[in-house]
């Protein structure tokens, strides 16, 4: 591989090159230590980058994976998050000025990869969770591997699931979403292409050959005529390395009913008792996922209920929209910054959520979370999806 110039330590930029001349862009996040969080300065490079990219007809496609073995990308920077709102206590919620630009420029660069015009390769390898899944599920090749474990896990630390995540969410089978949504449910890769969040399983060793196919084989001068030509050609190359995985069933489509069951009706307070009355089914996996539920944030649940209904019909654009609000009101109402306490900063895994209970998060209550602190045309994310 060749390096970009400018090459930045917290993302590496390296470019393949090709049998005929072509090249592959290959972003790198370099952050193995926090599991490749996403911080505003990742997204930052990783938004230039790809631009320059998207305009080089010589680059066919792009690739993006994590450095390290153990994550893609397991979210976002929560600590630089946490100190956002510990600073801006007592304020308005727009007056945390990181929270906001830190949303904004996430979002919009997980819509940029969702409407980028060359095909976008994810190696979903290890853990992929809200950030991750972010940049993932924006990609037209989702790869992942038999240490892939994908989750939703924000009602652990007060938030919801963001980066997209309502308008994916309420596309999976069945009523999955909301369940992945509502108890953070970790599923491996089995359950990732049942459910439609990855495309293809190739084992993890297949890695170095992957790159020795992609370099040799005769990808098209790039161009809105062959970008498409070339998304075929990377399909051949995934499905003659894809395999199934060992465990060909998944837990999540193994319950399919059973979680259909419990996420039936308009009901939420009926929904989270059937969910967390699932702690004493056998599958160890369910007890887990009720667990999770049990111990998360009353208002995050809340949050995530209603942000899946307000969003159901709405467009991928809009669908950020309405999550960048609630974002930012996150950042203001307390529970965000305690989850995170609780998780990250003392570890005591003791968080106290306000509202205590389901009872208190009530349908008013979570109205806060909808309402924009300014005009419209002032929302960062306005024109998104809007032509030049």
């Amino acid at each position: 591989m060749s390096t970009v110039e400018n090459n930045n330590e917290v993302v590496l930029f390296n470019e393949l090159n090709c049998a005929n001349g072509m090249r592959i862009g290959v972003a790198t996040l370099n952050a193995p230590k926090t599991l490749n969080g996403l911080s505003l300065e990742m997204t930052r490079l990783l938004a230039t980058q790809i631009e320059l990219w998207a305009k080089d007809p010589a680059v066919a496609c792009l690739l993006l994976k994590g450095a390290g073995d153990k994550a893609f990308c397991a979210g976002g920077d929560l600590h630089a998050l946490h100190h956002s709102m510990m600073s801006n206590i007592g304020k308005a919620a727009i007056d945390n000025t990181h929270a906001g630009t830190f949303f904004a420029e996430e979002y919009a660069l997980d819509y940029r990869l969702h409407t980028f015009p060359k095909p976008i390769l994810v190696w979903g390898d290890g853990i992929v969770m809200g950030g991750g899944m972010g940049l993932m599920m924006g990609a037209s090749h989702r790869v992942v591997t038999e240490t892939s474990r994908l989750a939703m896990p924000e009602i652990s630390i007060g938030l919801f699931p963001d980066v997209g995540g309502t308008w994916m969410l309420n596309r999976l089978p069945g009523k999955t979403g909301l369940f992945m949504g509502l108890t953070g449910a970790q599923i491996g890769s089995a359950d990732a292409l049942f459910a439609g969040m990855a495309d293809y399983h190739l084992a993890r060793d297949t890695w170095p050959t992957l790159l020795e196919q992609l370099s040799s084989q005769p990808w098209a001068q790039s161009n809105s005529q062959s970008n498409h030509s070339n998304e075929v050609l990377l399909d051949q190359v995934l499905a003659g390395l894809a395999s199934t995985p060992a465990l060909a069933v998944g837990p999540l489509q193994q319950h399919l009913s059973l979680i259909r069951a419990c996420c039936a009706g308009a009901d939420l307070n009926k929904i989270v008792a059937a969910l967390v009355a699932l702690a004493e089914h056998s599958d160890p996996w369910l007890q887990r996922a009720a667990k999770t539920l049990a111990a998360g944030s009353p208002g995050s649940a809340r949050l995530t209920y209603t942000l899946l209904k307000r969003v159901k019909h709405l467009s991928l654009a809009d669908a950020y929209r309405v999550e960048w609000v609630a974002g930012l009101m996150c950042a203001s109402h307390g529970d965000f910054a305690e989850g995170i306490r609780a998780l990250l900063i003392d570890k005591d895994k003791q968080p106290k959520w306000n509202p205590a209970t389901l009872n208190e998060a009530t349908e008013a209550w979570v109205e806060k979370f909808f309402t924009l602190p300014f005009a419209v045309e002032q929302h960062p994310l306005y024109r998104l999806g809007q032509s030049a």
